[in-house]
């Protein structure tokens, strides 16, 4: 039997029944129904309940496989024992001072000491908060205003950075020279007219746009794997090239690692063989608490440290996020790292093959435990940059296929993402694997 988006919807409401009385009642306290609004998956939200290991459990009384797992945050899976304890530890002797603590000196001392490109760490509450002080930092180091992205890289909601995350085809402009569209009402036009937006994977275009601006650029700001904005793995040879024209033009390279650092130990870009000068970290360095950081050389963080650039917070370096955030990195050794990676290359072999072999258009991609899928218009399609979500992804089989595998236990990132956490299990990998070739099967028949 066949399935549609009506039939998925109404599959969906029934399921999760609850979670829909919840997200409407809950419209009359918060815009939505909740506050974030990423998370809102088809008709309405669902409600988690609890937390455990691999799994979700929602107020409908559902067990979901995990694969959101908070955007990536918890890739140690929900409820651990040991980020518990640390968090239990903070708790028994204080977690709110106007002084520094052992714990955040520990935690910037993990992440040097894993990360070639850092030697030194400023802590904020949120990545978001964090991308901010990294461009804040260029800025203060260069003398320059301006900053390059990639049409697609999320890098946070602040307003010098929702510049070109999800434009339309209207608005985008040229493919070699995308235009700067703010991402929301409220942003001054003055903050777009301050952003340079790039092309991904295509360095003759990126390189044209770059020299243009040159004397202006402060930094520019890239994930070597985009997520929020729709995920588009760079090409290597792109992103050493990119390096290099960085480094011959003084603009400072940042990567931004926030999803991304659970790729290996040192970060996706150890993988890349990439040395950026300032590096963007979040999500799993808090353990599951809020927390932001921006890493890099002791020679651009003098800034920093001379005050030239100044940025503080009451809750920067917080005890909790700081304690939190040891426990789960420590957790996270060589063999966690293997392991992830390894579910990810199943995930990818075993359901390419199944579908090359059927002439489905439908694609996994990505090159670690974070990865992408999406129906394509035509088998063999591919994607490599933001735009070819505009004219190769089919939106409605993506509804379809994510709204099916949450009513059958499996809950994906809608937009076309899943994360994969320590805990799973072969059987739990087996299981997202049958499920989804069963409902392609009943896409396409």
């Amino acid at each position: 039997m066949g399935l549609d988006y009506q039939t998925a919807v109404e599959n969906f409401s029934k399921v999760f029944s609850l979670s829909k009385q919840e997200t409407e009642s809950g419209t009359s306290f918060i815009p939505g129904g909740f506050s974030r609004k990423t998370f809102n998956y088809g008709p309405h939200a669902v409600f988690a309940e609890r937390g455990e290991g691999q799994y979700l459990y929602t107020i409908d009384g559902q067990k979901l496989l995990d694969l959101n797992n908070n955007f990536s945050v918890n890739v140690i899976g929900q409820n651990h024992p040991a980020v518990n304890a640390a968090i239990q530890n903070m708790l028994e002797t204080g977690f709110s001072f106007g002084n520094p603590v052992k714990q955040e000196l520990a935690l910037a001392k993990l992440l040097c000491d894993r990360i070639a490109s850092v030697e030194r760490v400023k802590f904020f509450c949120s990545a978001s908060e964090a991308c901010l002080g990294a461009v804040r930092i260029a800025r203060g180091y260069t003398g320059r205003d301006k900053i390059a992205k990639f049409e697609g890289g999320y890098h946070g909601f602040t307003d010098d950075l929702s510049v070109s995350v999800h434009p339309s085809p209207e608005e985008g402009g040229p493919a070699a020279h995308p235009f700067a569209t703010p991402d929301s009402g409220g942003i001054p036009s003055y903050k777009t007219r301050n952003v340079v937006v790039l092309v991904q994977n295509d360095f003759a275009a990126c390189e044209a746009v770059i020299r243009e601006n040159a004397a202006d650029l402060a930094c520019l700001m890239m994930e070597l794997q985009a997520g929020a904005g729709g995920m588009v793995v760079l090409e290597e040879e792109f992103v050493r090239k990119i390096e290099a024209l960085c480094l011959e033009l003084d603009i400072l390279l940042i990567v931004d690692e926030t999803m991304s650092l659970r790729a290996a130990p040192g970060g996706l870009q150890s993988l890349y063989k990439v040395k950026p000068d300032l590096t963007v970290m979040g999500k799993m360095i808090g353990g599951g608490l809020p927390i932001g950081a921006v890493g890099g050389s002791a020679k651009i963080f003098d800034v920093v440290e001379k005050d030239k650039v100044t940025m503080s917070g009451t809750h920067h370096g917080n005890p909790m996020a700081c304690a939190a955030g040891i426990a789960l990195m420590n957790v996270m050794d060589n063999a966690a790292y293997d392991r992830l990676n390894a579910m990810a290359e199943r995930i990818k072999t075993d359901l390419n093959d199944w579908a090359a072999e059927r002439g489905i258009p439908f694609i996994v991609f990505g090159r670690y435990s974070i990865l992408g899928y999406v129906f394509t218009m035509e088998p063999g399609q591919t994607i490599d940059t933001h735009r070819d979500y505009w004219t190769k992804v089919d939106g409605d089989k993506m509804m379809i296929y994510a709204l099916e595998m949450a009513t059958r236990g499996y809950f994906p990132v809608h937009r076309g993402q899943i994360g994969l956490t320590l805990p799973m299990t072969d059987e739990d990998i087996g299981g997202y694997i049958a499920e989804t070739k069963d409902i392609i099967a009943r896409i396409y028949s």
